[in-house]
């Protein structure tokens, strides 16, 4: 249990890191929407890394990773948005 809080906590903070390295007009807004991404990253590359035997099945991600992990979520979101797949909540 305290992995996946873990894994939330540490999602949180690697989306808003994602959001300030990535600008740009599609960036997902508010709060909420930039925590979900930054956690869906945090779970990616807790995923990953444990696929690839670099995390132990009772390990999460560090920031770093997660970071990245949230920096590729995030890609995707902009992606799907530009090529109008999804639409962009802040942008009503």
């Amino acid at each position: 249990m305290s992995g996946i809080i873990w894994i939330i906590v540490v999602g949180f903070v690697a989306g808003i890191i994602a959001r300030i390295l990535s600008p740009g007009p599609n960036n997902p807004t508010g709060f909420i929407l930039t925590t979900v991404l930054g956690i869906a990253g945090a779970f990616l590359a807790t995923f990953i890394g444990q696929a690839i035997g670099h995390y132990g099945p009772d390990q999460g991600a560090g920031f770093i990773t997660a970071t990245i992990g949230a920096l590729v979520v995030l890609f995707i979101w902009n992606r799907l948005v530009a090529s109008r797949v999804i639409s962009d909540p802040g942008n009503r």
